[in-house]
Order: C-alpha cells, then sequence, then structure tokens
C-alpha cells in the first residue's frame, strides 16, 4: 500500500482551501498529499458568495456588488455595504485555481476513487477506496454523513436547499449594481423561504429560491417559485443559460467529537458551514488557515476545535427555527429594517465585538431568544 503524511477523503471547498494554504505556506513541501474524490471536479458545479473588505481570489472573482436588497411583504431597503464588497465566485473557477497549483508539486496526488472506509489504526490509518487502499499518517475527513446527526434531539438539523436558474431576459428586470441577498416577499407557507438574486446586467441573473427548513421539496415546486418571481418582476421572455442546485446543512452539533488523533472533520463534515446563515467560502477560508497553522505545532487533531459566543448565537436562531420554522422572515427582517448593514455583516462574519453584537441582537425578537435560551439553560 502506498504510504501518505497527508490524505483527504473528499475533494471540496475545504479540502480544496485546506491544500491551498498547505502551498501558500510553503512548510509543507516535504510530506507527500493525496486527494481523493469519485468527482473529478471539471464542471461549474456551485457558485460561492462572501462579502470582504480586501481582495482576496480577486483573479477568480467573476461579480462585485456594493449594494444589495433586503426585501419582505412590508417594505425593502438598499443595504449600502461599504466598506464590503459582496463578491461571487463560480466553482469550477476555483477548482482550476487549485489544480493548477497543485500540478506544480509533486508531492500532491490527486486520484479519481470513490472512499469507502477510513480507519484510525492510533500509529496511522487506512484508507480503503474501490479500487485501493492506503496508509497514511493523518486524515482530513470531509465526507458528510448526515446519518449520526438525525440520530439526536440536542441540536437541531436544518437544510438550507435551493434551486438557481442563470437567466437571460429579453427585458430589462435587474438592477445590475445591486445584489438581492433575501427576498422574503414570497409565500412563507410555514416555512423560511425566500428569492436570492445575482445580477450580470439588467438582462442576465441568477435567481435562486432559497429554504432554511427541515424538509425538502420536489424540484417543480422550487422552480414554479422562480418563474412566479420572474413574473412579478416583469420578466415574461427569457432563456435557462444554465441551473445549479444544492443542500447545505445547518446545524451546531459538535462534529469535533467525531475527531480522533489522526483524524479530524473538515468541511460540512466538521461544522465549517456557518450554521445560521449557510455561508461557506469565508468560514472556510478562516477555518482551512487556522488548520494549517495547527498542524505547524501540533499532531493530536482532536485538539483542533474550539466554540466562541457565536456558536451560541447560531444555537439559539436554530432553536427557534426548528420549533417555529415561518419565524425566519420576522427574525431577518427585524435584523435588517433600520440595523446598521455594515455591523451586521461583520457580526455574521464571527469579527464583532460583544458591544457589535448587542447592536444586532437587539434589533431581534427578544422575547423568542430569552425563551430559547432559558430552553438550553434548563
Amino acid at each position: 500500500m502506498k504510504h501518505y503524511q497527508y490524505i483527504f477523503t473528499g475533494c471540496g471547498l475545504s479540502a480544496l482551501m485546506t491544500v491551498y494554504e498547505m502551498i501558500q505556506s510553503g512548510k509543507f513541501e516535504d510530506k507527500h498529499i493525496l486527494l481523493l474524490d469519485e468527482n473529478p471536479k471539471k464542471t461549474n458545479d456551485r457558485t460561492w458568495c462572501f462579502w470582504e473588505t480586501k481582495d482576496s481570489f480577486e483573479s477568480i472573482v467573476s461579480l462585485k456588488w456594493q449594494k444589495a436588497w433586503f426585501k419582505n411583504e412590508q417594505f425593502e431597503r438598499v443595504l449600502d455595504l461599504e466598506p464590503y464588497q459582496y463578491k461571487r465566485i463560480k466553482g469550477l473557477d476555483f477548482y482550476n485555481l487549485v489544480f493548477e497549483e497543485i500540478a506544480k508539486h509533486q508531492n500532491i496526488h490527486f486520484a479519481i476513487q470513490k472512499v469507502q472506509e477510513v480507519k484510525d489504526l492510533g500509529s496511522h490509518c487506512v484508507i480503503k477506496t474501490e479500487s485501493e487502499s492506503y496508509t497514511c499518517d493523518q486524515v482530513f475527513q470531509s465526507i458528510f454523513k448526515p446519518e449520526e446527526i438525525k440520530k439526536q434531539r440536542t441540536y437541531p438539523f436544518l437544510h438550507q436547499h435551493f434551486i438557481g436558474w442563470f437567466v437571460k431576459s429579453e427585458e430589462k428586470v435587474f438592477t445590475s449594481d445591486c445584489a438581492t441577498f433575501m427576498d422574503f416577499s414570497v409565500a412563507q407557507n410555514g416555512n423560511t423561504r425566500f428569492m436570492y438574486v445575482l445580477p450580470s446586467s439588467e438582462t442576465e441573473a441568477l435567481v435562486e429560491y432559497t429554504l432554511f427548513s427541515k424538509d425538502l421539496l420536489l424540484n417543480e415546486e422550487y422552480e414554479n417559485e422562480i418563474k412566479n418571481y420572474l413574473r412579478n418582476l416583469g420578466c415574461t421572455n427569457f432563456e435557462i443559460v444554465e441551473k445549479e442546485q444544492g443542500n447545505i446543512p445547518m446545524t451546531c452539533y459538535p462534529f469535533w467529537k467525531q475527531n480522533s488523533k489522526n483524524i479530524v472533520h473538515i468541511g460540512s463534515a466538521g461544522g465549517w458551514t456557518k450554521a445560521s446563515t449557510g455561508f461557506t467560502f469565508k468560514n472556510t477560508t478562516k477555518k482551512a488557515k487556522a488548520l494549517v497553522e495547527f498542524l505547524y505545532v501540533e499532531t493530536d487533531l482532536r485538539k483542533f476545535h474550539k466554540t466562541n459566543k457565536f456558536w451560541l448565537y447560531d444555537l439559539l436562531l436554530l432553536d427557534i427555527l426548528a420549533q417555529q420554522n415561518e419565524l425566519g422572515s420576522t427574525i431577518f427582517s427585524s435584523m435588517f429594517k433600520k440595523g446598521n448593514a455594515t455591523v451586521i455583516f461583520k457580526f455574521l462574519d464571527e469579527e464583532t465585538s460583544f458591544w457589535e453584537d448587542l447592536q444586532v441582537i437587539w434589533k431581534c425578537p427578544k422575547g423568542l431568544f430569552i425563551k430559547a435560551l432559558l430552553r438550553r439553560i434548563f
């Protein structure tokens, strides 16, 4: 069996970002690294968006916005994001960027194989795929397995699920310099449901129907809502250029308890997704940097975990939405109606002081969160 220092099981955003950070650090050139995934990563299978004040991954950022709409049935507000910019990266562009870097390093290898089993034997790990077996010192496991989470009741588990259409319209119906962050004016039907729009011109945009809920819908339900939304915008003649579909786990489940001395769970399998919003790219960038820095000084992967105040904030929101899923629009609307957009985005990035936390929290329905906190305590 071939032996490596590090093996990545699953090759999504978290694995590729961690490998990219390893390469950028220049401190792992003497380590043999293997990435395993059944998907060759040759298609544009997703879109990532994030906000930031600096210019990271600028070479593959395809669109930027300095303003964003927030809407519901009662009001609409254009959020001035300054000093942030809201940015879009296509999945395929990110894959190509990282694999071009990997190709420059003979110590890093990628194999298109489906992982079947991962074992920590104490002195080393064994990974079995459909065609081969490997040994390694340590494993970065990013294959999400929801079975254990679904068995327990302590931590709620919701889905952020969506279908999006990249459309080209004959009518000018989009505001090209303003993204739609959340539009709750669509029928809620007992859930948290909103539209998400990323325009590239007055006639072209990604229009996405998104839910935070326990249950998924039939594909035609998402697509009928997109059709209705486009019709309400005045878009009657359009072409669907491309489609995307996704399902992001939203949970505060303590994934770190699944880690062993030589296996660390990363990505959605490690709780790297922002539990309250489902935003992934920025969180993953931070976690990957932290993991690589951790590897400089530590070998016991059980020590790579940390909870903070934002974990509790997210948990309380998910507790509320798990019991009263229709309240999502009320909670997010109260936050965005009069709140400082810059502080809100900083809060969602988990970079605020406690005083700034209070500026956001005070805008939310206090009774709901006090009751959720008391339920957690008692």
